[in-house]
């Protein structure tokens, strides 16, 4: 099903170029998402890979590269055991709240923790994290944004970016779904879609090369 939506929306260009004003944003790629993990996401680790293409191609046209990370205590709220839906991941410092193995992270790219405190979940990387202010200072107005999962946190990154002024790309390549329900990619990315978001993969970029 994930090809169910084209990956150049009706109208759009079917070429990209980045310039000036564009930013990579990287979203959740922790090792308790891959597969295995602790909320591992199916086809997780595949990612990975694509994502590094990406972050070459930002890093070479100098242009910013920011990493969320879910960073939670041990006892968050979205953990079962204080009554939230998932078992609990990505616990500050462990583990399974590293990046993925063979994740390129530039030393000069953001990183941006989210869900800090016990008492409140965040799935988008703009909640209570300071993200819009940092990528307005650096003059960032386009966003593509990438990682795990595309019905979770990708997904609330991407409205809440366009939400905050930003225009917003989803890299459909460098995303994958939880599908709690069938089709629950699917229906994030017409949302995302519908809402004001492009729809993206790595052949739509000029000058990019396998």
């Amino acid at each position: 099903m994930h090809d169910a939506i084209p990956a150049t929306p009706p109208g759009a260009s079917r070429s990209l170029t980045l310039t000036s004003g564009d930013a990579l944003i990287v979203v959740d790629v922790q090792r308790d998402f891959l597969p295995g993990g602790a909320l591992g996401v199916p086809d997780g680790d595949a990612v990975v890979p694509v994502l590094n293409r990406y972050i070459a191609l930002f890093g070479q046209a100098g242009l910013p590269v920011v990493f969320t990370r879910d960073w939670h205590p041990a006892n968050h709220c979205s953990f079962r055991a204080q009554g939230g839906p998932w078992p609990p991941h990505c616990v500050a410092a462990s583990a399974g709240a590293a990046f993925a193995p063979g994740l390129d992270v530039p030393a000069a790219a953001a990183v941006i923790s989210k869900a800090t405190t016990a008492e409140a979940d965040a799935y988008s990387g703009f909640q209570n994290t300071g993200l819009a202010d940092w990528l307005r200072r650096h003059g960032c107005r386009r966003l593509f944004i990438g990682g795990l999962a595309t019905d979770y946190c990708v997904r609330a990154t991407v409205l809440d970016a366009l939400a905050e002024g930003f225009a917003a790309v989803l890299l459909r390549d460098a995303a994958r779904p939880v599908d709690v329900q069938p089709g629950d990619g699917t229906r994030a990315e017409r949302e995302m879609r519908d809402a004001g978001a492009g729809l993206a993969t790595l052949d739509t970029f000029a000058g990019d090369s396998a």
